[in-house]
């Protein structure tokens, strides 16, 4: 499995609900994953955000649903990238100073692992040193 990418949570919500935030370049790369047999990874931090963001009623149960419908499908384009001790690690190569925010370090550091570019809006992950696509 070749993976391209690592949305952060809110691309890969974007993404499923067709959402017009997404960028054209963003859409395109995913979908060009897609096409190609290749994944986009989804951090499992991101999964955690979810239930965080839903308990605190800024999101509908409904994006945690389908989130995890496209996880349990071998056939879509996301695919799950767990947590390690080894992405852990890899949080030290993001600076804190530049992306302060804990789940968008973790995504960036699974980014990192994997050797892909972080797919996010994020203008924080966006100014620092990592490799994005939007």
């Amino acid at each position: 499995m070749k993976i391209a990418g690592v949305a952060d949570t809110h691309v890969a919500l974007w993404y499923l609900f067709g959402d017009p935030k997404l960028s054209p370049t963003a859409k395109a790369f995913i979908d060009e994953a897609s096409r190609t047999d290749q994944k986009i990874a989804i951090s499992a931090i991101s999964l955690a955000e979810l239930v965080y963001l839903i308990e605190k009623k800024r999101l509908p149960r409904v994006a945690l649903d389908e989130v995890n419908r496209a996880l349990a499908d071998d056939e879509h384009v996301f695919w799950e990238a767990i947590f390690s001790r080894t992405v852990a690690e890899c949080m030290q190569r993001v600076s804190r100073a530049a992306v302060p925010d804990l789940p968008d370090r973790l995504i960036a550091a699974t980014a990192i692992y994997l050797n892909v570019p972080i797919i996010s809006r994020d203008g924080r992950i966006r100014a620092s040193n990592l490799r994005t696509v939007w």
